[in-house]
């Protein structure tokens, strides 16, 4: 997974992932890029399966038991990776040499590898010493891969905030704990929102990689419906029209929770 990419204009930061582009919360316009592409594609998908049931029909209903396990490794993942990402984030900006020093060797590891690799690591080469799942390992690999990413986005979230706020908050009395989680993460998590859904939704398009590992996510049930039909260009179609659907209804979700964030600040 390639690495994001900060740019500088006019002394904004600028971060680029490979997540899905989540729709600006202040267009409400009926029809713009989002709604094309949604549409497009659920309508696409619904002809395909109208107009030719076998064997587009027969794929769709093939799917139903990987995506339910798709959402299952990207939910635990989520709830792991972002916990670690904000103790990541927190260790970089610590003022102890010792916790700076091995947040950022965790984060300059992991993201000098990549998640495949992660993969092939955990589940085969570390199963000499032990023996995991391989959902567990898929939640592992991805969990400590964006845990890396998403410590950098809490860091470049939190040095946003002025020093101004953390120094009014402990003029009141509070300690470098509860100017943190009660002052500065608060303001922090509307600028932090968008590159973590963005990461999140990065990560449910990145599980498709467990397929390797014999998880019978969307991908390995496609490969296993190939494997006896041979139909590789109708079953792929309907994989990555499947796929387009969740990012684009996930990027609006995320876009939704923005603006709601917008609008209780602006009150």
């Amino acid at each position: 997974m390639p690495e994001p990419n900060d740019t500088h204009s006019k002394g904004n930061i600028v971060m680029v992932t490979d997540g899905g582009s989540i729709p600006d919360p202040r267009e409400w316009r009926l029809i713009n890029a989002w709604s094309i592409a949604l549409v497009g594609a659920v309508c696409a998908l619904f002809a395909l399966c109208l107009l030719w049931p076998e064997p587009y029909l027969r794929i769709l209903l093939y799917l139903p038991d990987g995506v339910l396990i798709t959402f299952k490794i990207t939910v635990m993942s989520i709830c792991c990776a972002v916990p670690l990402g904000l103790l990541t984030g927190l260790g970089r900006i610590s003022r102890n040499r010792v916790i700076n020093l091995l947040a950022s060797t965790y984060v300059e590891v992991i993201r000098g590898i990549p998640l495949l690799v992660q993969l092939f690591y955990i589940y085969y080469a570390l199963s000499r010493f032990f023996q995991v799942s391989g959902i567990t390992s898929a939640v592992i690999a991805i969990s400590v891969c964006y845990g890396a990413y998403m410590g950098e986005v809490f860091r470049a979230g939190i040095m946003a905030i002025s020093k101004g706020q953390s120094e009014a908050a402990r003029s009141l009395g509070l300690n470098r704990f509860q100017t943190m989680f009660y002052v500065v993460l608060p303001q922090a998590w509307r600028t932090i929102l968008p590159p973590v859904g963005n990461e999140c939704i990065a990560m449910l398009k990145d599980t498709s990689l467990v397929s390797i590992m014999a998880v019978p996510d969307i991908m390995q049930r496609a490969r296993s419906f190939v494997g006896t039909t041979y139909l590789y260009f109708e079953t792929y179609t309907v994989i990555a029209l499947i796929y387009l659907i969740i990012t684009l209804v996930l990027s609006k979700c995320v876009s939704i929770m923005e603006s709601r964030l917008n609008y209780y600040d602006g009150k």
